[in-house]
């Protein structure tokens, strides 16, 4: 059986709700749903691209503590409030995995946890 890892933010709200930044079972990553959220503070309020840009970043971090590298990244799934800015949320998804290219799913939502949060990504990683 595999060894379980898990990778916590920190943030209080894993102990409160009961999940974690990123799980690793094996050679299989999974990281939650990530927000441009800096602890209280939003990172790009009203900016499609700079939230995206900000989210992977933090995405790679908890990557990089579970092992493994954005290039282990096999699928994507985008949550966007505003379907019609899909343009710059693809720009910075086409920043980090241009060359890697994994499966990537972009949807609309009606909102998420906090009405200026303009996109939420999650992704799985196989190392």
């Amino acid at each position: 059986m595999s060894q379980r890892i898990n990778i916590t933010s920190g943030s209080p709200w894993e102990d409160i709700v009961g999940y974690c930044r990123a799980v690793r079972m094996g050679n299989i990553i999974e990281v939650a749903g990530t927000t441009a959220m800096d602890g209280d503070v939003l990172i790009g309020k009203d900016d499609m691209y700079a939230q995206t840009k900000y989210i992977f970043q933090k995405i790679e971090k908890a990557l990089q503590e579970a092992g493994a590298t954005i290039n282990d990244v096999v699928r994507t799934r985008m949550f966007v409030t505003d379907i019609s800015k899909w343009e710059e949320a693809g720009r910075a998804h086409g920043e980090f995995f241009k060359s890697i290219k994994p499966v990537a799913t972009m949807v609309e939502v009606s909102k998420l946890i906090n009405d200026d949060l303009l996109i939420e990504i999650e992704v799985t990683a196989i190392v």
